[in-house]
């Protein structure tokens, strides 16, 4: 098994409720370890270029105006296969179909506001991290 490192965004439903700790002890009790975070607002600007491989999809517009209705964490997690670790820990994107235990199962509100993103590979994390830490932020 490779130590990985992989993004993880507590969205604004999530942090409008204060569950960041919560989550996060979740995330921690999973084994993986949070080597850099930060809370921000996006702009509009940054939302769009984050979620650009969304952009012709029917939902985009949605999606931004959500991740910018309030602030998020956005945080890089390390850990033994972080990038599939963090995906189970999160569950499944429809709250519904997420298992018992997991963070949208037990916090999300919606599909939208389902909580959490995690980077979908070891490659879409490596550019997600730098989209919104420069490395001398990332400290294992």
């Amino acid at each position: 098994m490779a130590v990985e490192r992989t993004l993880s965004i507590l969205k604004p439903d999530a942090t409008r409720r204060n569950l960041t700790g919560a989550i996060n002890a979740k995330l921690e009790e999973a084994g993986l370890r949070i080597v850099a975070q930060k809370r921000l607002h996006l702009t509009r600007g940054q939302a769009e270029a984050f979620y650009a491989v969304h952009r012709e999809r029917g939902f985009f517009a949605d999606l931004v105006a959500f991740m910018i209705s309030g602030p998020v964490v956005v945080q890089v997690l390390e850990g033994e296969n972080a990038v599939a670790r963090n995906r189970e820990v999160m569950g499944a994107t429809n709250p519904a179909n997420a298992a018992e235990g997991t963070i949208r199962r037990a916090f999300a509100e919606s599909i939208e506001a389902n909580s959490v993103h995690g980077s979908d590979s070891a490659e879409n994390a490596t550019q997600e991290v730098a989209f919104f830490f420069a490395g001398i932020e990332v400290v294992g």
